[in-house]
């Protein structure tokens, strides 16, 4: 009785020992951390089943780090240096790609751009897109019977459309609207600008903020995205709103994320880009980050995507030439703005 009291007692305390084991084992799981803004990860964005559908597949915890939006996730970075806890950052923008890129903070990702689907060749071996949009100004047609049909007429007519912008120091699209006029009008572009100015209602400093006031009806149109319609379809059956063609072509808005120097799980964020261009990753763009994906999932775009416009000519500004002329730009559209 004594043995078999004894192996008992062995055979329990090897029970509690896995049973007490079993929980940091569970802590021992990879965990990689991902700079991204804050509507990526909100409540409808796309962020939670993102997490989902990696975390089902890579035996590992994604943890979403939160910014306000593309510059402030780079200026976080730059801050953080090597020193920063980013594995990857998710949700930078072109205009910002060559000032990443001089950072020095990131690596190549590895992965093959020849299978994406936007309007321009990929060839960065460094940053990599996950969605793209072209900018578009976007108009309720119930209010607003003949919208302009291109950049130079909505610039020109001194009786046209009441607009909304962004202040291109802190939004993404306001500095995407600033080098659609500089392609379209070159060193003209400051004088479009005043001619311009007295039907901008207000520069905003973020997207937001800017279509909220254009749903509230204090403007006729606001700069937004060529796919803004198809969220009013998809979200809220409603088909008044739409996008302006514009003659001219449309600015390329692309969205990229990176891998850092400093992760310490290159391997698994290897593995999060490959995931990225997968259908699973993909599938969740349009309808939950509104937005065209960079890799068309084999299923295509949903029916909310049919009328979104497809401009004739992308417009965009070499990123090199953002970095180096951006704040010769603004300083110039502080001066032509505040006649």
């Amino acid at each position: 009785m004594t043995g078999l009291s004894g192996r008992a007692g062995l055979i329990a305390g090897m029970l509690a020992a896995l049973l007490l084991g079993a929980p940091a084992q569970a802590q021992e799981k990879p965990a990689l951390s991902v700079y991204t803004y804050s509507s990526f990860t909100g409540k409808y964005g796309p962020g939670a089943k993102v997490k989902a559908a990696f975390e089902a597949q890579c035996g590992c915890t994604l943890n979403w780090v939160a910014a306000d939006d593309a510059g402030s996730l780079l200026a976080r970075l730059k801050l953080e240096g090597e020193t920063t806890k980013a594995d990857l950052v998710l949700g930078l923008d072109m205009n910002l790609a060559a000032e990443a890129k001089a950072s020095g903070l990131f690596q190549a990702h590895g992965q093959d751009g020849a299978s994406l689907t936007l309007p321009t060749p990929w060839t960065d071996d460094t940053l990599l897109p996950f969605d793209w949009g072209h900018l578009a100004f976007v108009y309720d047609s119930t209010r607003l019977a003949t919208p302009p049909q291109s950049l130079k007429q909505l610039v020109d007519d001194p009786k046209g459309p009441k607009l909304v912008l962004q202040d291109p120091r802190t939004s993404a699209p306001g500095l995407g609207f600033l080098l659609w006029m500089r392609a379209v009008y070159g060193d003209e572009a400051d004088a479009a600008w005043a001619r311009l100015k007295p039907r901008i209602v207000t520069f905003t400093k973020g997207w937001s903020e800017a279509y909220g006031l254009f749903l509230k009806g204090e403007a006729d149109m606001v700069l937004s995205y060529a796919t803004s319609p198809a969220y009013h379809l998809g979200a809220e059956k409603k088909t008044q709103y739409k996008a302006a063609p514009f003659a001219e072509g449309h600015y390329l808005h692309v969205e990229l994320a990176g891998m850092t120097r400093a992760t310490k799980q290159p391997e698994l964020a290897k593995r999060f880009l490959a995931f990225m261009l997968s259908d699973a990753f993909q599938s969740l763009i349009p309808e939950g980050n509104w937005m065209m994906p960079a890799k068309l999932p084999a299923a295509g775009l949903p029916a909310s995507f049919a009328g979104v416009i497809r401009p004739q000519k992308t417009l965009l500004v070499a990123p090199e030439t953002v970095r180096s002329q951006r704040r010769a730009f603004i300083d110039a559209w502080l001066a032509a703005t505040s006649r």
